[in-house]
């Protein structure tokens, strides 16, 4: 029996083995580990009973949706490029509305709330000037749902003592920055190199998130 420990394992050792396809070059190799670390994350999920309780369920869709960006972003072309953002856009949604079921730290909400507005100009005053004029809204839109997540996350982890769910989104955060260096500021393995575990992380950790949840 594949147990949530094991899966954790396996999807660990998948991104370490998309790391060096990546750095080999090796599509295949790229194409096979990522979607095997992926689908290593709903499984987790799954296996810890995301289907028990409002906040699993929200929280597996959100993943499920991840593994769809995921497929989509191991195309270059622009519309891959797109589909993928629109996937984790909805991703970051559904996350969201997983952290405000139930009680909310309104005063955490409101500094994070404040933080992630110093953040986000600052980080679209880097990206925007790099960004094709058609890719500059869906920027802007992908940036301020994230935003709200983690703004989500923060309120609810103060409220519930629930701190995997911050860290979960403040990695995934880190990782999308990777993701936009990559694609518009300056393409090079090194975004991957820390990009990658940041993400899968970030992805694991929330997958872990469910557990005892009902």
């Amino acid at each position: 029996m594949l147990t949530p420990s094991l899966l954790t394992f396996a999807c660990l050792a998948a991104v370490l083995v998309l790391l060096i396809a990546d750095w080999r070059a090796s599509a295949t190799g790229r194409a096979l580990a990522k979607l095997a670390a992926s689908t290593g994350f709903v499984l987790v999920a799954v296996s810890l009973g995301a289907a028990d309780s409002a906040y699993g369920r929200w929280v597996l869709a959100a993943l499920v949706l991840g593994w769809v960006g995921d497929a989509l972003l191991l195309g270059r072309a622009p519309w891959a490029f797109m589909g993928g953002l629109g996937a984790f856009l909805l991703s970051h949604g559904l996350f969201a509305t997983a952290f405000v079921q139930g009680s909310l730290a309104l005063g955490a909400m409101g500094i994070a709330g404040g933080l992630a507005i110093l953040f986000g100009v600052a980080v679209l005053r880097w990206i925007l000037p790099h960004a094709p004029a058609d890719f500059r809204l869906p920027v802007v839109a992908y940036l301020i749902v994230i935003l709200g997540m983690n703004i989500a996350a923060a309120g609810h982890a103060v409220a519930h003592a629930h701190w995997a769910v911050l860290l979960g989104a403040v990695l995934f955060t880190a990782s999308d920055l990777a993701v936009a260096r990559d694609r518009f500021v300056c393409e090079a393995y090194v975004n991957r190199l820390w990009g990658w575990p940041a993400y899968f992380v970030a992805q694991l950790v929330l997958a872990w998130s469910v557990a005892g949840v009902r």
